[in-house]
């Protein structure tokens, strides 16, 4: 089991993010905390602080910011992981996280789709991590970096869905800008009804937005676009 340390200013963020991390497989929440100092106290100084692997840290805090806890922890060695979950979204704060150590970068508002991905993604860089001792070659090198990185593989295929269709899709879809399931199927070679399955599939994983598309005859197309 992951041990998980919740760190949010919110009581009702901390609520669902309680409620996230009890929706998933492999992690337990070990402790909560509400700001930046006592988030230091639970990492550093204790009992349960062996316990904790990875933290999902607020960047901003009435007694200080998420960068501060990192620093901090940096200074001390303490080598936990840091998934940044936060409204912030400049690339000075961005830039700062990662080279202070933190794996992932979430913004809110996110859905249990999103959360459930970078978790996974966290969990088998770990796994891939474990795996790896002694001196590593650039594929294993590559390997755990990559697990890091999000992948359609994340996205549980439904029955009667294939997975590598859904890549080609998916792939349609980064590239292509807001597509409707006519333009999708056009592109593939794939008929529209196939076409909108996928589509509906990414954007309930949460992968993919809808919009009502107007200003053509007839009633308004539903259009998808990638959520970057």
């Amino acid at each position: 089991m992951i041990g998980v340390l919740l760190v949010d200013d919110e009581a009702l963020t901390l609520d669902l993010h309680r409620e996230y991390v009890g929706r998933l497989d492999g992690f337990r929440v070990i402790a909560e905390c509400s700001g930046a100092r006592s988030a230091l106290r639970a990492l550093l100084d204790s009992p349960a602080a062996a316990e904790i692997d990875l933290v999902l840290l607020d960047m901003t805090m009435p007694d200080g910011s998420g960068l501060d806890v990192l620093r901090h922890l940096r200074a001390r060695a303490r080598g936990v992981d840091v998934i940044a979950i936060t409204s912030v979204r400049e690339a000075d704060v961005v830039r700062q996280a990662v080279s202070l150590g933190a794996v992932q970068y979430l913004v809110k508002p996110f859905t249990f789709a999103d959360f459930r991905e970078r978790m996974t993604q966290y969990a088998r860089f770990r796994e891939r991590a474990s795996e790896t001792t002694g001196t590593t070659t650039q594929a294993e090198i590559d390997a755990m970096f990559g697990a890091l990185r999000p992948t359609t593989a994340t996205i549980p295929t439904p029955k009667g869905l294939s997975p590598e269709t859904l890549e080609r899709v998916s792939a349609q879809l980064r590239a292509g800008g807001a597509l409707s399931a006519r333009e999708a199927a056009e592109r593939l070679g794939m008929s529209r009804v196939a076409a909108r399955r996928y589509l509906e599939h990414l954007a309930d994983a949460g992968r993919a937005a809808r919009d009502q598309r107007y200003g053509t005859p007839g009633r308004p197309e539903t259009e998808y676009r990638w959520r970057s």
